[in-house]
């Protein structure tokens, strides 16, 4: 078989690459050897954040007798996972059914380079040899040296929802990257009994600031969540649960543990020396900054790359790749203008340089900021906590980087990751509002900025970008 573009994997990344590869005409396949619609798909953003939502659901349950609604709200893990599952579903069928409309053919197996830009795919025994290859097969759970996976005791974040949720209140969550620290706070409010584990501070995160990491730490301390920072010297499966000894602290009883140990890119089986194509130390597939690999091309994308391990940045290189694949070399990777978000005890979102990021550049930042404590409508929603704040060039007037914290702010990030970067200010500063909205804090953040920093040159008067200018 020839095509024009094979995609190797359907997560997010390789789904987006398939799509954009079809509508601008180009006969394409893809082909998956696991699950259809990859670790997001399946084991990550869109089943967690089906559980984040309930979760945050229960958390306003003790605010709602102010607004004059009575009752009691009782978390259903096993509900909450049976939902999550027909959402998975639902998301998977439409997938699946949006690739078959386009013309994409879908092809289920392993795929093994035989050759440049061919690749056989193993059970069904057939060649597929394509102009372009997209490689984007994802990331694995590490389980740590020592530790086993046992079904229903001791477990991974991938195994959490591909299995119904094991019994027992009592969980046991060993790891302080963000999946430690999402799930904390989602199991705590679906009605578990978590201790959260972690061998370094969680809350040590330069790309989020001290003042949004401490709002996080208060959040969860007020649903009874407190890091114990420590080393796991290992599990035992008892009859009653798992026993989990702890260097220096006594040992622990659960009745399961999830490990969020990190996780490491999925590269095997690909057959990738036979192509030319390397890997680094750490088994990420090697890219240029046009996600070009070292064979003749060949792309890679997502997980399987060095780089913060989330859909966003899979999805924003998808673009990148088929734009090159289009006009090769037309397009280069800029990671600073993919967002990053946590959804935990306090919604946390990020885009852009943080100020010491400036500061290293040798640029001096301006910074505006606008807090929700005032805003009409986070008020009426009863979530005031978080802000907004802005970084800018105090010489040029660029904006360079947003946080925002509280409420929602995973949405509100975009009004700042779809911004030009050069003229933004202005542009913000001249947008027309809907009233009352958490979206108005970014306006008074650029007019606080203006005001601070003296850069009303960059902020006030007609908008350059505006159709009437």
């Amino acid at each position: 078989m020839e095509c024009d573009v094979l995609v190797i994997g359907s997560g997010p990344g390789g789904y987006r690459a398939a799509v954009l590869a079809a509508l601008q005409g180009r006969e394409t396949v893809i082909v998956e050897r696991a699950i259809w619609g990859g670790c997001c798909l399946n084991r990550g953003c869109v089943p967690k954040k089906d559980w984040y939502h309930s979760a945050r659901l229960l958390a306003q349950a003790g605010r709602l007798e102010d607004r004059g609604i009575a009752g009691t709200l009782v978390a259903n893990l096993a509900q909450a996972w049976r939902h999550q599952h027909e959402v998975v579903q639902t998301v998977r069928e439409s997938y699946q059914s949006y690739l078959k409309r386009l013309g994409v053919r879908a092809l289920a197996g392993q795929a093994t380079f035989t050759a440049a830009r061919t690749v056989r795919v193993e059970p069904l025994g057939e060649s597929v040899t394509a102009k372009a290859v997209i490689i984007a097969t994802g990331s694995e759970p590490i389980v740590p040296e020592g530790l086993s996976i046992v079904p229903g005791r001791v477990i991974h974040s991938d195994l959490l929802f591909d299995e119904p949720v094991p019994s027992g209140k009592r969980v046991f969550i060993v790891g302080g990257g963000i999946v430690g620290l999402e799930f904390s706070y989602i199991l705590s409010l679906l009605g578990c009994e978590v201790r959260w584990m972690t061998r370094h501070n969680p809350f040590a995160r330069p790309d989020f600031s001290p003042s949004a990491m401490s709002l996080l730490r208060t959040g969860l301390a007020e649903v009874g969540i407190t890091p114990l920072m420590a080393s796991l010297k290992g599990l035992s499966v008892t009859a009653a649960g798992v026993r989990v000894e702890i260097d220096g602290h006594p040992t622990e009883e659960a009745d399961w543990v999830l490990l969020a140990t990190g996780r490491r890119p999925t590269t095997q089986g690909l057959g990738l020396d036979i192509i030319g194509a390397r890997c680094d130390d750490k088994g990420f597939i090697i890219v240029d900054s046009m996600l070009k690999t070292e064979a003749l091309d060949v792309y890679a994308l997502g997980d399987c790359v060095a780089g913060p391990m989330t859909a966003n940045r899979a999805l924003y290189e998808a673009g990148v790749v088929v734009d090159n694949i289009l006009a090769p070399a037309s397009r280069q990777r800029e990671l600073v203008r993919v967002p990053e978000a946590i959804y935990s005890a306090v919604e946390l979102a990020r885009v852009g340089l943080t100020e010491e990021q400036v500061e290293d550049q040798g640029r001096e930042p301006a910074v505006g900021f606008s807090a929700f404590e005032t805003s009409p409508r986070a008020l009426g929603q009863g979530e005031p906590e978080g802000y907004v704040r802005l970084v800018a060039d105090l010489d040029s007037g660029e904006l360079l980087g947003g946080e925002v914290v509280g409420s929602e702010a995973g949405e509100l990030i975009h009004l700042l990751a779809s911004a030009p970067r050069l003229g933004a200010l202005r542009h913000i500063a001249s947008t027309a509002f809907n009233h009352p909205s958490r979206s108005e804090e970014f306006q008074n953040a650029v007019e606080t900025l203006a005001a601070k920093w003296k850069l009303g040159e960059y902020v006030f008067g007609p908008d350059p970008l505006s159709s009437g200018s």
